[in-house]
């Protein structure tokens, strides 16, 4: 090709020819126009031309040829059907956009996550349900189950049944006898499913002291062998009378005091009675640490009366109406009010001089130690010891109440006062504690327990330790 012609050989053809292409920078398809000369070697020629003239719009080119003249192709007639949508570049992922595949990414599993635990949370709340609950385990029993599986089961937490699922209980307890009554209100034996439980049925004008000993009994990991079985409470009533009822573990042995009254105890059983109720007041004065803890408490009123005697030997501390917690991570100690006072004959000389600090929470669980040391005094009168004789016979004590001999049967605060604080009696010590192990251990402690000075007397985990290690070491030196 010279001077922007060409030739051809004779069998050969001109064309003119018009193609699509892609602007790069308008980014739209512009025509190209093209002339030039086929050789006779080519041989496609004619085809390419006819190809390119009967379908120019599937191909995107178009093509016309001619042979008849020189520069035939000049003005030869092409057609162009321009495209009418415009292509873009395909996008190019830049770092926005993978900032944004990354955070709903993220997103997408935080959605995720927080549905999983809506979930869970919702599962085990409904599981909570009184009627979940019943359903799902009485049906499994055929309503038959016992009291004391359904506390377990569902009270993970050591603290009682759900509300709702005590108040059902409430509603379907049957009464049957009473079986004592007191100065605060009176216990019934009643029935659930069959079961027996104890109802204590408070007086109308003691609904702080209800209130406050269903909120102790309801304190997170209170539940011990050696604390009293809490199942419900409740408040019933009409507009004429209200009953404020709590039900607990029915124990047919009674309380304490009435159970040292009518039986005599054997080394063993003493054993028994005395660790049981330190481990019960260890339990109580024992902070726990943890998500969920239990605070430390302070009964305030130990006495025979209320500490329970299970079949098993063992004792059950019942009567929280006066307790006291304490947390040592806010420093603060909850003293419900309550115009009830404790029982005068076992106050600690500090509370009835009035000298105990209501600020130093050490000062209540001291007193409550000074109260345990009169109860294994009780105890240890009616364990029965070998006289050395020809006969070898038995013998203990009659049941007594602690300073039973130097004061009136319902003493003053006057009465213990004087005999407590001023006079510094104590009750005596029987010359044939000597002659056995456990009392000779016993009477150290109790004495200990005493002691006018507080910050002298044992603590209930020491008491509990001591009487543990009783059974490999007799020869145990109190410290």
């Amino acid at each position: 090709m010279q001077n922007g012609t060409c030739e051809t050989r004779p069998g050969g053809s001109c064309f003119a020819s018009v193609e699509e292409v892609l602007d790069e920078e308008t980014k739209q398809y512009v025509p190209e126009y093209s002339h030039g000369c086929m050789s006779p070697e080519q041989g496609g020629g004619l085809l390419q031309c006819k190809v390119g003239t009967m379908s120019p719009q599937i191909h995107g080119k178009s093509i016309i040829c001619c042979d008849n003249e020189n520069f035939c192709n000049r003005d030869l007639p092409l057609e162009f059907n321009p495209r009418t949508t415009t292509t873009e570049m395909p996008p190019v992922a830049d770092t926005t956009t993978i900032y944004l595949l990354v955070i709903c990414t993220v997103i997408f599993f935080i959605i995720g996550a927080l549905l999983a635990v809506v979930r869970c949370i919702y599962y085990r709340r409904v599981k909570r349900k009184p009627g979940y609950l019943m359903n799902s385990l009485y049906n499994t029993t055929n309503g038959h189950l016992p009291i004391a599986d359904l506390v377990e089961q569902s009270s993970g937490s050591g603290s009682g049944l759900p509300l709702l699922v005590q108040r059902t209980i409430a509603k379907q307890i049957q009464m049957v006898h009473s079986v004592g009554k007191g100065r605060y209100g009176e216990v019934w034996l009643a029935k659930w499913r069959d079961e027996k439980v104890a109802v204590k049925i408070f007086f109308t004008t003691e609904e702080a002291s209800w209130f406050r000993e269903t909120e102790i009994y309801q304190t997170v990991l209170m539940r011990n062998e050696n604390i009293l079985g809490f199942i419900a409470a409740d408040i019933k009533g009409t507009g004429s009378w209200t009953q404020m009822l709590l039900i607990t573990d029915y124990h047919e042995l009674g309380s304490l005091h009435d159970y040292l009254q009518k039986r005599v105890l054997n080394p063993h059983m003493l054993k028994t009675l005395a660790l049981s109720l330190a481990s019960g007041v260890a339990h109580l004065h024992t902070e726990i640490f943890g998500t969920p803890g239990k605070p430390s408490i302070a009964h305030r009123d130990i006495k025979s009366k209320n500490i329970l005697v299970k079949r098993n030997g063992q004792c059950a501390i019942a009567d929280f109406g006066l307790a006291v917690k304490y947390t040592s991570e806010s420093d603060e100690i909850q003293i419900a009010p309550n115009t009830r006072v404790g029982t005068r004959r076992y106050m600690a000389p500090e509370v009835l001089s009035e000298t105990l600090d209501l600020k130093v929470f050490e000062g209540f669980k001291m007193a409550d130690m000074y109260s345990v040391g009169l109860v294994f005094w009780e105890m240890a009168r009616r364990c029965i010891t070998t006289v050395r004789s020809a006969k070898n016979t038995t013998t203990c004590e009659d049941y007594a109440l602690p300073y039973q001999d130097v004061v009136p049967s319902d003493p003053s605060f006057e009465d213990m006062y004087a005999v407590v604080c001023v006079k510094g009696v104590r009750p005596p010590i029987p010359q044939r504690w000597q002659d056995e192990d456990i009392l000779v251990v016993l009477s150290k402690i109790m004495q200990e327990c005493w002691h006018p000075s507080p910050a002298v007397r044992l603590t209930a985990l020491r008491v509990k330790k001591t009487l543990v290690k009783l059974e490999t070491d007799c020869t145990i030196k109190i410290v």
